[in-house]
């Protein structure tokens, strides 16, 4: 079974940074990609960025170009999401995912990966 575990969440001020990580197993990595989401109090659920370590390939949200990065560890079958300069406006529970869909093809309205992980809250305060 496909499983994600996403963790690393708590409160930053405004400016810091914070770096999440989500564990993956049941699956080779290969064969999916590995994508943030989060979803903002009284808000959609949004892509954020995706690692394509297969072709190569990074999708980022515009809002997050330039203040957020993706790695992995494959020794550890690990995913991690450093997070940069954050803003209040990066409030939200944040939700780490696995999808055949390769990021080449995500696009900010795009949130239907294959599995989901539970998520872990970052809040930002002013």
């Amino acid at each position: 079974d496909v499983q994600l575990q996403a963790s690393g969440g708590g409160l930053v001020q405004a400016g810091g940074s914070l770096k999440l990580a989500c564990a993956a197993s049941g699956f080779t990595f290969g064969d999916y990609v590995i994508a943030w989401f989060r979803q903002a109090p009284g808000k959609e659920r949004e892509g954020v960025i995706c690692l394509d370590d297969r072709d190569n390939f990074t999708y980022y949200r515009d809002s997050v170009k330039g203040r957020f990065t993706v790695s992995s560890d494959n020794a550890k079958n690990t995913v991690y999401l450093q997070m940069n300069s954050l803003k209040p406006e990066d409030t939200a529970v944040y939700y780490c995912a696995a999808d055949t869909v390769r990021c080449k093809y995500y696009t900010d309205s795009y949130v239907y990966p294959d599995y989901w992980g539970e998520g872990t809250l970052v809040t930002v305060s002013s």
